[in-house]
């Protein structure tokens, strides 16, 4: 069995959505997060939880199937002739509401956490993983579609019902993220769930193709190993995205932008010491810039 994770680790993640809404605001007519004072896209923490999850349910076989589950998700129970959504605490029964069972066989309570509801109380647990908010790089903005569906509104109509979408052009998005040796040893997430973690997080990512998310690819991934308790922080602003001739919000793909990542590197190479080691996956489509010199790629000699 793979060991319970024991030293901390730093996630920087990037990846871009094209005319596509890359998290909508149920309460804002689903309209894409946006931060108005700095014209850029916000994903929740959620949303690329619920991406990795999607991956490990679809891809891995985390689905109920030998032993492996993923607890946050749609289950259902019938009663009579209808079908209903199961509440957290009949989840919870699934386990027989045993916590270890539970953290057993669920590698998303291990990794992320939750709250587990049962009968007679709750249990809750802190995930090792944690994400900030995700900003796009790029200032961009909000597009309106208009369009026609396919069915009346109802009986006796002579025309067909319109929809409203919302979109952004093109946002590269950012996220920041912790691996908390601590919460780990308490929620036993281990060395494999890290690199399911890892994988989820980039081929999670290219395999969402709903109508909404299709459209996005994951475009930078680094994960800091440290020797000890101790990150860097704040990943996401040491990268900057630079423009030739473009206004940002002119900005359609990744060949229209260099990602200038000086301040990233300066700042692993100052704390080298800390660091045991460094895991990279970047699109070969991105250009890079280090100390105002394209590099084709990374060399994990050179960090």
């Amino acid at each position: 069995m793979s060991e319970i994770i024991n030293k901390r680790s730093e996630i920087l993640f990037l990846y871009d959505i094209e005319n596509a809404n890359p998290n909508g605001d149920p309460v804002n007519e689903d309209r894409p997060r946006f931060d108005a004072e700095t014209n850029t896209v916000l994903v929740t923490d959620v949303r690329l939880k619920r991406t990795i999850r999607d991956y490990w349910f679809d891809y891995k076989g985390f689905n109920g199937s030998d032993g492996k589950d993923i607890f946050v998700r749609e289950t259902y129970y019938n009663e009579g002739d209808k079908q209903y959504i199961k509440d957290g605490k009949r989840r919870a029964k699934d386990f027989s509401e045993k916590e270890q069972e539970i953290l057993n066989r669920c590698i998303d309570v291990r990794t992320f956490g939750g709250v587990i509801p049962l009968t007679n109380a709750s249990i809750t647990k802190i995930g090792p993983v944690q994400f900030q908010m995700g900003r796009s790089l790029n200032k961009t903005e909000v597009i309106e579609e208009q369009g026609t569906g396919a069915f009346a509104s109802g009986e006796q109509k002579t025309k067909t019902t319109f929809r409203t979408e919302y979109k952004v052009p093109y946002a590269l998005i950012g996220f920041n993220g912790i691996i908390n040796e601590k919460a780990a040893l308490h929620s036993q997430m281990t060395n494999n769930d890290k690199e399911l973690l890892k994988e989820g997080i980039w081929d999670g990512t290219k395999s969402l193709i709903s109508r909404s998310k299709f459209g996005q690819t994951p475009i930078f991934l680094i994960v800091i190993d440290y020797k000890v308790p101790f990150y860097i922080g704040k990943l996401r602003q040491r990268v900057n995205l630079l423009t030739d001739e473009l206004n940002e919000i002119q900005v359609r793909s990744i060949d229209d932008y260099k990602l200038d990542i000086t301040e990233l590197i300066n700042e692993l190479k100052n704390n080298k010491d800390k660091i045991e080691g460094i895991d990279f996956h970047v699109d070969p489509k991105l250009q890079m810039l280090y100390d105002g010199k394209n590099i084709a790629k990374i060399s994990r000699d050179e960090l």
